[in-house]
């Protein structure tokens, strides 16, 4: 059967995260739905990475198998028709190999958190960015974020929940950047790794907001990674400024 990789965007609001449940919409429930339009077995499908109840996407991708041979861009355009009106995207299609896999294939994951720096109320981004009403030292930020550069037990990092089988991993990047935008200004966190913990973006996020905002010293990042205990890791943030923003693989389908 002939393999696709889609590439999706998507509003995570809606829904219940990525992954289907029995009682709540996801986003995998949705495009499982309309692949089953085109086709009488609704294919299942297989994502790069699961997000949470309220998290968006700017480029998901996850793998069907399909019972015909599709032109990639029509299976888009065949997809997207039967979509309407979900806020999810297909933004491309490729056919990959049978060995290709969404998940295992991956070699990084991207994410973006957007917090927007201002006293007045989101409108127009309400749902898409975290608000925060009082000042942030974006350079305090990015002294507590550089501690947490590397290979490190993430313990204190992880939701107590988190299934993984090793709160180990290495963080390649966590950059905080000042952003002017036309809504105001907004802090951007540029996350990459190859694989995440259950929450460990957020709580990142959560910490350094806490260090931005005064009320934590820079080097109570590094001591509460070396502590590994959930209970000393800062606030977790909320899940709408989260983005999923890239999958990385070699080759890369898509180019």
């Amino acid at each position: 059967m002939p393999r696709y990789a889609l590439k999706i965007e998507y509003d995570g609001a809606p829904f219940a995260g990525w992954q289907r449940q029995k009682e709540h919409p996801s986003v995998q429930q949705a495009v499982e739905e309309a692949l089953g339009r085109l086709q009488r077995d609704r294919p299942t499908i297989a994502a790069a990475g699961r997000t949470d109840s309220g998290v968006h996407a700017l480029a998901q991708v996850a793998h069907a198998d399909m019972e015909r041979d599709w032109e990639p861009f029509r299976l888009s355009e065949a997809l997207n028709f039967h979509l309407k009106p979900l806020p999810v995207a297909i933004v491309d299609v490729v056919k990959v190999s049978e060995a290709w896999h969404a998940r295992f294939s991956a070699g990084e994951r991207r994410y973006l958190f957007r917090l927007l720096n201002r006293r007045a109320p989101a409108a127009l981004a309400a749902g898409k960015v975290w608000r925060v009403g009082y000042p942030l030292d974006v350079s305090r930020m990015r002294a507590g974020a550089d501690f947490l550069l590397g290979r490190h037990d993430f313990t204190t990092f992880r939701a107590s929940e988190c299934q993984a089988d090793s709160p180990v991993r290495t963080l390649d990047q966590l950059d905080v950047r000042a952003v002017e935008t036309p809504l105001g200004p907004e802090v951007h966190f540029h996350v990459r790794a190859r694989s995440f913990l259950h929450n460990q973006v957020r709580s990142f996020v959560g910490t350094l907001e806490r260090v931005g905002a005064g009320a934590w010293e820079p080097e109570q990042v590094r001591e509460a990674l070396e502590a590994r205990d959930r209970s000393v890791c800062g606030p977790v943030c909320p899940p709408q400024g989260l983005y999923l923003a890239g999958v990385g693989y070699q080759p890369d389908p898509f180019l």
